[in-house]
């Protein structure tokens, strides 16, 4: 919400409504240099519906040819679960989310030393009624919470978990501010 610009009114208000009125921000949100988000299509038919993932050529993405899919896991997070801030610092490790059902609101915070897009904070709902992949480049602190009823996540990774060598460094959940996780109630 914003207070910064104040249309003139038409209709008399009361003075104390006038001082806590905002009007939402439309404008467009700034991006963060690398991320990719494309919207997928869900066939949906009274059996059922039917969505397409990924179509793979050689091990790559034909949608984003430059990703090579090493690894493709599943998470199912429990509702309102808040999986705050990490990122992979270690090596390579480019990711693409899809949530397949329920919702998560993800946020993304640039962290890239000397990036174009640096400190630019990004925030997105990906949700399995509006099917999109998410795509997270290295240096790009990432995390999410999940909707009321949870959800469904599937997500590739262009590099293996080693779990004796893991590449998932975590910042506190508040890091970049708690009011990020803040359920909405505007």
């Amino acid at each position: 919400m914003s207070n910064e610009r104040k249309p003139k009114l038409v209709v008399d208000l009361e003075p104390a409504v006038i001082e806590h009125l905002t009007f939402q921000d439309y404008s467009s949100k700034p991006t963060i240099d690398g991320v990719v988000m494309l919207p997928m299509r869900k066939f949906r038919q009274l059996e059922g519906s039917l969505m397409e993932y990924m179509r793979l050529a050689g091990g790559k993405l034909e949608a984003m040819p430059e990703f090579e899919v090493r690894q493709i896991s599943i998470a199912n997070p429990a509702p309102g679960r808040v999986n705050a801030f990490h990122l992979h610092p270690k090596k390579v490790q480019d990711e693409i989310w899809c949530v397949t059902a329920g919702e998560l609101l993800v946020w993304l915070v640039d962290v890239r030393q000397g990036s174009p897009s640096g400190g630019v904070r990004y925030s997105c709902v990906l949700s399995g009624e509006a099917p999109s992949m998410l795509l997270i480049p290295t240096g790009v602190a990432h995390g999410f919470r999940a909707g009321k009823n949870g959800a469904t996540m599937v997500y590739a990774m262009n590099s293996q978990f080693d779990p004796s060598d893991p590449n998932e460094g975590r910042l506190p959940w508040d890091y970049f501010g708690a009011e990020l996780w803040a359920e909405d109630r505007g």
